[in-house]
């Protein structure tokens, strides 16, 4: 092994920052470096959303780092193995646990490509895709209903090929909560989009519908051309989701809330979900993300990556999206923060509504270590 392929040093970095798609709330997320001997680095990313988990998560970096230092860059899949063994009394493939790995395991995949001069993407195998449809990732806020059907109707206008709007969010839109608004939201935002594009809708966590508010709201959706339901029932119902799978032709969508390629196994095994949600900043990686959507594949489901987060996470989304026949489209927040915009000097971005293909090295992206340094938690 050349010793400019050693890992010289693991650092923990806790950040916050505004996200803009969601009323400028702050979120945090931390951010691993993973310096080798040769003074490459690669940059990746436990999407842990609050500031107390993002320290958390710092804390288990700080302790794995010892598993990874000195070992070769090359060894991805050997030192995933090695942290997920280590963390086997308080993580047991899931929590901050999975985070912390996700964020070392981020990082080994983007200082690799870096030494190795080759894409994240051509180290999975290449692009099985020639292009990606992307569509707009969003919060409903508004309390006017025609004022948000004008506004996602404007970002899906540059190309996009459709939208997923967030129900029950920040703000006044009130979604998810009433069954004739959200009737009304989704035919004008269908309407204002036009026939050639799709609406996925998200509820959020402070939705709470039964199983039959679920399929009440899903029939009346379904002449609207839904293109699927996200965790309408929360992330963890099999019994609800299949009564509801059974009630309706819209896609369910949930999974976005596992840590593993197990639990991804699990919930595409019980026949309760057609879309399953990945965040490579969650489920263990890149690592545990292509193994994740590997069952996908094998069982004829969908992958699709969670891409909310920073331009970290959006660059592992990026590669792996392309390299998996699981995955369809993928998407990004129209609207981008410091997190996406200032972070990397390439964020994922498409053209005429087609993600664009990644290049460079490694997840080719260079990270504003300036930003870096006044987003840390530490210093506030």
């Amino acid at each position: 092994m050349s010793d400019d392929f050693k890992i010289r040093s693991v650092e923990a970095i806790p950040v916050a920052y505004p996200e803009p798609v969601d009323h400028n709330r702050t979120r945090s997320v931390c951010l691993v470096k993973i310096t080798a001997e040769s003074g490459a680095t690669g940059w990746g990313e436990c999407c842990t959303y609050f500031p107390e988990a993002s320290r958390a998560a710092a804390c288990l970096v700080e302790g794995m780092a010892e598993i990874v230092i000195g070992r070769s860059a090359l060894e991805t899949e050997a030192i995933w193995e090695k942290l997920k063994s280590h963390s086997w009394w308080y993580g047991t493939g899931a929590g901050i646990a999975s985070m912390a790995i996700s964020g070392i395991d981020i990082a080994l995949w983007d200082l690799k490509g870096k030494l190795l001069n080759t894409r994240v993407l051509d180290l999975l195998g290449g692009p099985v895709h020639e292009r990606l449809p992307a569509i707009a990732s969003l919060h409903g806020t508004k309390r006017d209903i025609d004022a948000m059907a004008e506004e996602i109707a404007g970002y899906t206008a540059t190309g996009l090929h459709g939208a997923k709007i967030g129900f029950g969010k920040a703000g006044d839109a009130h979604l998810g909560f009433d069954h004739d608004r959200d009737v009304a939201f989704v035919r004008a935002v269908t309407e204002a989009m036009g026939p050639d594009k799709q609406l996925m809708v998200d509820l959020g966590v402070k939705n709470h519908w039964d199983v039959a508010t679920a399929i009440t709201r899903a029939r009346a959706f379904e002449d609207y051309r839904v293109g699927w339901l996200e965790e309408p029932l929360g992330n963890d119902d099999p019994e609800g989701y299949r009564a509801l799978r059974a009630a309706t032709g819209i896609r369910i969508a949930y999974g976005e809330r596992e840590w593993n390629a197990r639990g991804v196994e699990r919930i595409v095994m019980s026949g309760t979900v057609d879309v399953i949600g990945l965040d490579p900043g969650r489920v263990e990686g890149i690592t545990g993300f292509r193994k994740a959507a590997d069952i996908c594949a094998r069982n004829r489901r969908q992958a699709n990556a969670h891409n909310f987060s920073t331009a970290i996470v959006g660059a592992a989304s990026q590669a792996l999206s392309f390299a998996s026949t699981a995955c369809r489209l993928l998407e990004l927040q129209p609207v981008y923060g410091p997190a996406q915009r200032d972070l990397v000097d390439r964020p994922v971005s498409h053209v005429n509504g087609f993600v664009t293909m990644p290049e460079g090295p490694g997840l080719g992206i260079v990270i504003n270590e300036d930003l870096v340094a006044s987003a840390r938690l530490d210093r506030r």
